[in-house]
Parts: structure tokens; C-alpha cells; sequence
């Protein structure tokens, strides 16, 4: 079974009580970057490219990136392995956890494919372009792949190789094979899997660590993109935010919706049932807070025990429909700002790579930038794109959180009305004396 978010430790030392938090921290970093690259912006005299002290503090933000890039070899390798061998028997999952697993892949499917609808037809990146660097150049230039070559591109012929080069797919891949042979041996797999659950916790720490320095690299990549761009650069963000929240609504509404009338739950009913642990999980920006709750509610809402304690834990790992969609949409949204044309066939390699890399990691701390980030290096797009997403995170962060709830809320009312044992009755209670 994947590695429970309740079973993962916060990521970040504690901090004093007299300090803000790193999501007020992150902030302040982007106001005082907005403030620099304003006041001391980069310009052009006599053609001579003359750079300002906003573009000066530059190598703070790659160097902050560069702290990204380490972890992801050694944190995707571990959570998936765990991810996939805790069990210990592959069988233990047992029907429930099969048809769990389908239903996920479908559903982070269309959220994928959903979200790279929309930033293809509203293009939120257009208009404000950075200037072109030497890796923007590459992608342009590279040959996409053929069927073939892309199927043998995914098997690395050594993983240290994989992971020194940034090829997170082989990686994802040989992580999935190794999981499934440490499954496939039983307790003799046990030392191993404790040995990469103790490196997930460490990583998972060592994540947090990181991300302390995230008001630097915040501050230090807007003031670099304003003193570039111009104040422009924030009007483009809030067309991402505005678009992803769109997104976000159309899923809800429109995906969940068709889903909750395929299972023959009334949507409106499923709505007033898991409205506290959406609203818990939006205003604080966490799954982990909500899920208690959220297991409490779908008990009550006609959800056996068992397919609530597997299907809802395992979601949290495997089902993240809000999370997925903003990834979809975040990394198109870079290709667009630095003004990279990729072919239908990039963006779709591109959805299969977040589609796997994004399984296992939800106990991250900026989970979501750690995938987009190595997602970009994989497709050879600039590093800066995920510092200055990073700004605007924690605003993404409440809306794609609490669709993730809600995803796997009803996550598990599916798998219980295909397994038969969906109590009507039980629902119709629980949602009268809600309303009343």
C-alpha cells in the first residue's frame, strides 16, 4: 500500500512561535521581489544589455533550484518503491485495491488531459515571453520521438545513469519494476522496504529543510522576472490562478458530477456530506488535516469500514485529481511564458510523465513543485518556471488540496456501489440529518 500521509512526519523543523510560517515567509519574499525587480530592473543602453541589481540576485533563485533538483532522484525512487512493496504482497489488495487503482488512473487521467485543454485553448503563458535561452533552444530543435523510440526510451539501461542525466521517467519506471519484485518475495523484501521507508522520512525531512529557503528563491526569481519583464509578469500569474480555479470547477462540477450520476449517488447529496472536510482542506491548504474527517464522513455516508480505510488512504497517494490538473497546466504554462513550442506529441509524453511522477510523493512539503520541477528537467525547460510558480503556490495549493479530498471522497462511494455494498439507506440518513 502507498505510504500514508498520517504516517508522515511535518517536513519542516519547528520553528518558533514568534516566526510566521514559510507560507507568510513565501509571501513577503514575493511582495519584496516585486518591490526590487520594480526599482531596479535590468535595461538595454545603446544596445548594451545593462543588468540591474534585481537580475544581479539571480543566482539565489538557481541556486535554490539546484537544492530541488537533489532531492528528486532519491525521494521519487523511495516513495515509489514503498509505495508499491509496503504490503508486502501485491495480493493483499486484493480486489478492492484493483479496482481502487483503476478507478484513480481514469480519474488523474481526465484531470490531466483537462487541464491541457485548457491552457492550450486560453494560453495564460502568451504575450510576456522571457528571452530565449541555450535549453529552449534544445527543445525547439528536438526531434520528437517515434512510437518506438519512445518505448524503448522509457527502460534505462542503468538507472545511476537515469538519475545523474534528469531521466525521471526510466527512473519512475525501473522504480515500479524494482517495487514489484520487492512485493513479489515476500518478508524477504521487508529489510528493504524499511531500509527506503527510513530514506523516504529522511527525504521527506530533508524536503522541508529545503524549502526554508523558498522566501529567498521566491524573492530572488520574481525580482529577477519583474526586473526582466516588467510588472506584466504578475497580470500573466493571475490568468494562471483564474484559470486553474475554472479548471478545478468544471472537474468538480461537470467530472465528479457525471461520476456521482454513473454511481447513482445524488451529487448535491455527496456535496453536503463531504462539505466540512473540503472546507478543512481548502483553508488550510491540507490533506492531512482533512482526512480524518473524511473518513468519518464517507463511514457515515454508506461506505463500508474496510473499502474506506483502504480506498481513501491509498487515494492520497494515487488520486490526486486537483493536484494533477494543476500540473498539467503549470508546465504547459512555462513552455508558454518562455515561449517553447511543443508538438501534441511532447505535451502528451509530457501528461504520461506527470502521470507517474506524480504517484507516491502527496507527504511532500510543495509536493507539487518537486513533480513540476522534475517534470521541466526532463523536457529540458527552464528551471526559473517553477521559482516563479512558487509565488503563487499557496493560492494554488487550497483550491487543487481540497478537489483532491473531494476526488477521493468519491473515490470511495464508486468503489463501494461496484463492489454491491453501497448502503442507500444509510446515505439518505446521514444526509437528512445534515440538512436538518
Amino acid at each position: 500500500m502507498a505510504v500514508h500521509i498520517t504516517d508522515l512526519p511535518s517536513g519542516a523543523p519547528a520553528r518558533r512561535s514568534w516566526m510566521p510560517s514559510t507560507t507568510t515567509q513565501i509571501f513577503i519574499g514575493l511582495i519584496v521581489g516585486v518591490f526590487i525587480g520594480y526599482l531596479w530592473p535590468s535595461s538595454d543602453v545603446n544596445g548594451v544589455h545593462v543588468v540591474g541589481a534585481a537580475e544581479g540576485i539571480k543566482p539565489i533563485a538557481d541556486t535554490f533550484l539546484r537544492m530541488i533538483k537533489m532531492i528528486i532522484a532519491p525521494l521519487l525512487f523511495s516513495t515509489l518503491v514503498v509505495g508499491i512493496a509496503g504490503t508486502g504482497d501485491m495480493k493483499a489488495m486484493g480486489r478492492i485495491g484493483l479496482k481502487a487503482i483503476i478507478y484513480f488512473e481514469v480519474a488523474t487521467t481526465v484531470a490531466l488531459f483537462l487541464g491541457l485543454g485548457l491552457v492550450n485553448v486560453f494560453k495564460p503563458g502568451v504575450g510576456v515571453q522571457v528571452t530565449v535561452t541555450q535549453s529552449i533552444t534544445d527543445l525547439a530543435s528536438k526531434k520528437p520521438l517515434s512510437g518506438w523510440e519512445l518505448l524503448t526510451h522509457l527502460f534505462p539501461t542503468s538507472v545511476v545513469q537515469a538519475m545523474a542525466e534528469g531521466e525521471i521517467l526510466q527512473l519512475v519506471v525501473f522504480s515500479i519494476f524494482f517495487g514489484i519484485a520487492v512485493a513479489a518475495i515476500g518478508k524477504k523484501g521487508q529489510p528493504i522496504v524499511d531500509v527506503l521507508e527510513s530514506t523516504a522520512q529522511a527525504m521527506f525531512k530533508f524536503t522541508g529543510y529545503v524549502m526554508l529557503f523558498a522566501p529567498l528563491g521566491v524573492m530572488a526569481a520574481i525580482a529577477a522576472t519583474v526586473g526582466k519583464m516588467g510588472l506584466a509578469i504578475l497580470l500573466t500569474l493571475g490568468k494562471l490562478v483564474l484559470l486553474m480555479y475554472g479548471g478545478l470547477l468544471v472537474f468538480a462540477v461537470v467530472v465528479l458530477g457525471a461520476v456521482s450520476l454513473i454511481i447513482r449517488v445524488p451529487f448535491f447529496a455527496f456535496i453536503k456530506a463531504v462539505r466540512e472536510p473540503f472546507l478543512i482542506a481548502f483553508t488550510t491548504a491540507s490533506s492531512e488535516a482533512a482526512l480524518p474527517k473524511a473518513l468519518e464522513v464517507m463511514e457515515k455516508f454508506g461506505c463500508p469500514k474496510n473499502i474506506v480505510g483502504l480506498v481513501l488512504p491509498t487515494g492520497y497517494s494515487f488520486n490526486l485529481d486537483g493536484t494533477t490538473l494543476y500540473l498539467s497546466l503549470a508546465s504547459v504554462f512555462v513552455a508558454q511564458l518562455f515561449g517553447v513550442d511543443m508538438t501534441v506529441g511532447q505535451q502528451v509524453f509530457m501528461m504520461l510523465t506527470l502521470m507517474l511522477t506524480s504517484k507516491g510523493v502527496a507527504g511532500v512539503p510543495r509536493a507539487a513543485l518537486v513533480v513540476l520541477t522534475a517534470t521541466l528537467g526532463q523536457f529540458k525547460l527552464p528551471m526559473e518556471g517553477a521559482a516563479i510558480l512558487l509565488a503563487i503556490d499557496q493560492i494554488m495549493d487550497m483550491g487543487r488540496t481540497a478537489v483532491n479530498v473531494m476526488g477521493n471522497c468519491i473515490a470511495t462511494a464508486v468503489v463501494a456501489r461496484w463492489e454491491g455494498v453501497f448502503d442507500d439507506r444509510q446515505m439518505r440518513e446521514f444526509v437528512g440529518k445534515r440538512a436538518a
